[in-house]
């Protein structure tokens, strides 16, 4: 197999800057409209905050552990002047005019009297002290090294990192305690938003999920849902422990060093409105730039599950290198976005770091000067830079916090883009069902699919309880999408349909649902045991109720000749089986399900003569107490059916028995003729 080559990879990186700037849709089929505009964004943030509610213990738990660090955080920089004024320069305790804090008093009061070496060992005991109970990060909140390492991945990489990692604010003892929390908090949160995710996507009509790109799903699942957790805690407790520290250092600031202060606190603060007006026109940029390169990990995702779900096609069609080269596109695609994203990241941290830098030169040149006219020590020198680069750091987050949401926030929409969207879930709570005693009625139903193609026309039909009924016609008929209405897989765009006389729209979709089994013309089987594809559809089924439905479909004779019997792990889709015992092992799992509607499409289009005729005899059996529904092209099939339904441009052009219509010119008879009957 070949590589993408150089010159395709050098014209390829040529227009990558372009497409950087514009909004792409890669080949996402149903987030149509991806531009995300600034109301957005705080509408977005405000839902996320709601997600908290799923954890709302370990959330109070990272609160406390987060506010234990406040403390240590603030005696730093005054050991520091402990250490360079009384055990460098060797001046007593109280030499300085400047005033300790309170909380520093009971450290002060036991060091009292000794000497420097006494002191340098004391505070050399504290510090070990502090590192193994909180570590030597303490309040500095820092994503743990360990998970965390993911520079030059991808998005996708980058937050199932983060989830698995969590948000950690400290080491030592504390820290382990701390982590253990977060990392529990971030994936409560995380597996919460994936679960709900995950139902709604398997709960959307089926009109979208056939528009829909598996790999899309996928990814907005485990990676886009990622980065939520992460959101929660930025803009919950570090905004909050943000603010409440530079608070806390402008009090202290103010209380030790009163006549300096207002000229540090105002060159830290500075730094907010610069920050704000600095990156606020990049805001937009970096929200086109996010959803560009999530849409492309999407497509990555999408072009990798296409290629392995065709795989027998691809290899039998010789398309193993184009695949290859779609998939190399796709990832050189996600990789280039996110390197573009990161190097526009750091553009902006530079600008805005220049100015932290001039401010911190200018308090630097301030506090030296107060120095070398004796009004302040070199341990004041230390003691004032620390708290102002706390509080500049503080004014930074909080100037850059709306830009530094702008990337999180492309992976928010597109995680709550599926939660709203339209789905079985939002038909639920209607009239509860649990049987069908009389049948279905169509009332003038038309199906208009959403690209404009009109599936059915003017549909009136009654579906009766005890019959089976046979739905035929040419390919494109309209036969599926007409069995499709009944579970409600599809809403009519016009007309009603009735069950039992009540409109289906007023009925519980869920109970519609558990009334009706319906065996594709797809042979859908999971690589799991003959068992275990069995009770999916009837999980409390006891083995003689197995057995029952396996010799009704005609399984029990092939299922003699596997090794484990029913107990045999079937392949990819089945693939272990013929087709003819995909076919039959899926209707006896439909079978299995005794519910008031069955509707089996194309059931005898693998079988045999003798299985054929087998089943449609166990069907007459089970049509008894049943409404049963057969899409079918094979006359042998048909001609048994107790109401034929001939389909033909989506109308229905005739109905009757096997014998009516045979005996009437038309487009049945004419259907027969074709057969060679």
């Amino acid at each position: 197999m070949s590589d993408v080559t150089a010159n395709e990879t050098r014209s390829y990186d040529e227009g990558f800057l372009s497409r950087s700037f514009s909004l792409q849709r890669f080949d996402d089929r149903i987030d149509i409209e991806p531009e995300i505009t600034a109301r957005e964004v705080v509408a977005l943030l405000w839902r996320v905050l709601k997600v908290i509610a799923s954890a709302k213990l370990l959330f109070v738990a990272k609160f406390v552990f987060m506010a234990g660090l406040i403390l240590p955080g603030l005696m730093m920089p005054w050991l520091a002047k402990l250490v360079i004024d009384n055990v460098v320069l060797e001046q007593p305790l109280g030499a300085s005019d400047v005033p300790y804090p309170p909380f520093m008093t009971p450290l002060l009061t036991f060091i009292d009297g000794m000497e420097p070496m006494s002191i340098m060992l004391t505070l050399t005991a504290f510090y070990a002290l502090m590192a193994v109970v909180i570590g030597s990060r303490g309040g500095e909140g820092n994503y743990v090294e360990l998970y965390s390492g993911s520079w030059g991945a991808d998005a996708a990489a980058q937050a199932e990192n983060a989830t698995s990692g969590g948000w950690s604010e400290a080491g030592g003892i504390w820290g382990i305690i701390e982590f253990w929390v977060t990392v529990r908090l971030v994936q409560r949160i995380a597996n919460t938003l994936r679960t709900r995710l995950f139902r709604k996507l398997t709960r959307l009509p089926m009109t979208t999920l056939d528009d829909q790109r598996i790999g899309d799903g996928v990814y907005r699942v485990l990676y886009d849902s990622a980065a939520i957790p992460e959101t929660c805690i930025d803009l919950t407790l570090g905004l909050f422990f943000m603010i409440v520290g530079a608070v806390i250092n402008m009090y202290l600031i103010r209380y030790s060093y009163g006549d300096v202060a207002p000229v540090i606190v105002w060159a830290a603060w500075a730094i907010l409105p610069l920050t704000f007006l600095g990156s606020l026109p990049a805001a937009r940029l970096i929200r086109r730039m996010s959803q560009n390169k999530r849409a492309a990990g999407a497509a990555t995702t999408n072009a990798m599950e296409e290629s392995v779900d065709n795989i027998d096609a691809v290899q039998s069609l010789g398309g193993m290198d184009r695949d290859l080269k779609h998939f190399a596109e796709r990832s050189k695609e996600s990789f280039f976005r996110e390197r573009f994203d990161l190097t526009v990241l750091i553009g902006l941290i530079v600008i805005i770091g220049s100015i932290g830098l001039v401010a911190g030169l200018y308090v630097t040149i301030v506090v030296t000067d107060q120095i070398i006219d004796g009004e302040m020590t070199p341990g004041d020198f230390g003691v004032l830079i620390g708290i102002f680069f706390e509080i500049a750091f503080a004014a930074f987050g909080i100037g850059g916090f709306w830009i530094f949401l702008q990337g999180p926030a492309a992976a928010i929409r597109r995680v709550f883009f599926f939660i709203d969207y339209d789905s079985d879930d939002d038909r639920k709570g209607g009239t509860q069902i649990d049987n069908v005693r009389q049948g279905i009625r169509f009332e003038g139903v038309d199906l208009v699919y959403p690209n404009g193609y009109q599936a059915l026309r003017n549909i009136s039909l009654d579906l009766e309880v005890g019959q089976i009924t046979a739905i035929v016609g040419p390919t494109g008929a309209g036969k599926t999408s007409l069995a499709y209405l009944i579970p409600a897989f599809l809403h009519p765009t016009l007309g009603a349909i009735r069950v039992d006389g009540r409109n289906v729209d007023d009925i519980d979709i869920d109970a519609l649902r558990d009334q009706t089994t319906y065996v594709f013309q797809e042979h859908l089987l999971l690589s799991e045991s003959i068992r275990e594809n069995l009770l999916i559809a009837n999980p409390d089924a006891t083995a003689d109720e197995l057995t029952h439905a396996l010799d009704r479909a005609g399984c029990l004779e092939f299922l003699r000749t596997l090794p484990e019997g029913v107990d045999t792990v079937l392949g990819k889709g089945g693939g272990t089986l013929s087709v003819g015992q995909q076919q039959r092992l899926c209707i006896a799992r439909g079978l299995l399900r005794d519910t008031s509607i069955l509707i089996l499409d194309e059931p005898t289009a693998a079988l045999d003569p003798a299985s054929e005729h087998a089943l449609v005899a166990t069907l007459r059996e089970i049509a008894k107490g049943r409404l049963v529904v057969v899409i079918a092209h094979r006359l042998s099939t048909i001609k048994r059916a107790d109401r034929i339904v001939f389909l033909d441009g989506g109308e229905i052009k005739a109905i009757g028995t096997h014998d009516e219509l045979v005996a009437q010119e038309g487009p049945y008879q004419r259907f027969v003729e074709l057969q060679g009957v």
